[in-house]
């Protein structure tokens, strides 16, 4: 089996504006210390990216967006930021979370267009997929996620997939307090989402594309995830919004890979 480096990102969404988000990452910043070869990203919202991208400079975190814009030129799309804007500036976006999928209707097409505009401007893709209760509860997982992933790479070359890395969020889980469980959580990430990889690239991209797990991920769960065979790391959220339970999380990432 490949060893696939974790990666683990925080999604702050709409909290922590620039005074508590240098807080934040401050406070992070002083309390994780890596243990492991280990991916971090912290993805606040867009007016505290400056502040807290100033903060954790040299410090081996990385710097995430939550969204972006597909457009590349300059133009009329008041309150939005491009991919292009972005680029040299922060190391990973997040495209197609299920909250912008449900609250702002975005399509599979559109969620394919801003992962061609983060790929074309150097910036690493987290792909968001995942089902929701009604489509859950109906036995439609399988179909769901893998059009998703499907949709979502459709144009993107062999080198391109390898700067990306797919989260499984069952929509029923975010936010909720109800995860998925390891072994299914583990299921749909190997098969529905790392075997259309396959399908779709080969062994070389499939096996190396790392794919975290999002749905109510805390310290205490986190390690049932994560010693799951392709699950290679979380999207975190409320989680993310203390220092302290986000370091327990990085910690217990960190000593699984060690231990590995």
């Amino acid at each position: 089996m490949t060893k696939r480096k974790p990666i683990v990102a925080g999604n702050w969404k709409m909290f922590m504006g620039p005074e508590a988000g240098v807080e934040l990452s401050n406070r992070l910043v002083h309390t994780y210390k890596s243990i492991a070869p280990l991916d971090v990203v912290i993805c606040p919202p867009f007016v505290s990216m400056t502040e807290v991208g100033r903060v954790i400079e040299g410090t081996g975190i990385c710097l995430g967006s939550q969204n972006i814009f597909w457009e590349s030129n300059e133009g009329a799309y008041t309150g939005e930021v491009s991919a292009q804007m972005l680029s040299g500036w922060c190391d990973y976006v997040i495209v197609g979370h299920s909250e912008r999928r449900h609250n702002f209707n975005e399509t599979d097409a559109i969620v394919n267009k801003k992962v061609q505009a983060g790929l074309h401007y150097g910036i690493n893709v987290i792909i968001c997929v995942g089902e929701s209760f009604a489509e859950n509860s109906a036995g439609n997982t399988k179909d769901v996620v893998e059009r998703q992933v499907r949709a979502a790479y459709r144009g993107v070359g062999h080198q391109e997939a390898l700067q990306t890395v797919v989260a499984y969020e069952p929509i029923w889980a975010i936010g909720t307090g109800q995860a998925s469980t390891p072994t299914v959580a583990n299921k749909v990430c190997a098969e529905y989402v790392r075997g259309t990889l396959d399908n779709m690239y080969g062994h070389e991209v499939s096996s190396s594309v790392r794919i975290q797990y999002g749905g109510s991920i805390n310290s205490k769960n986190i390690l049932d995830f994560i010693e799951q065979s392709d699950i290679d790391g979380a999207l975190i959220g409320g989680a993310s919004l203390s220092a302290e339970d986000f370091s327990d999380i990085l910690n217990s990432v960190g000593r699984h890979y060690l231990s590995d």
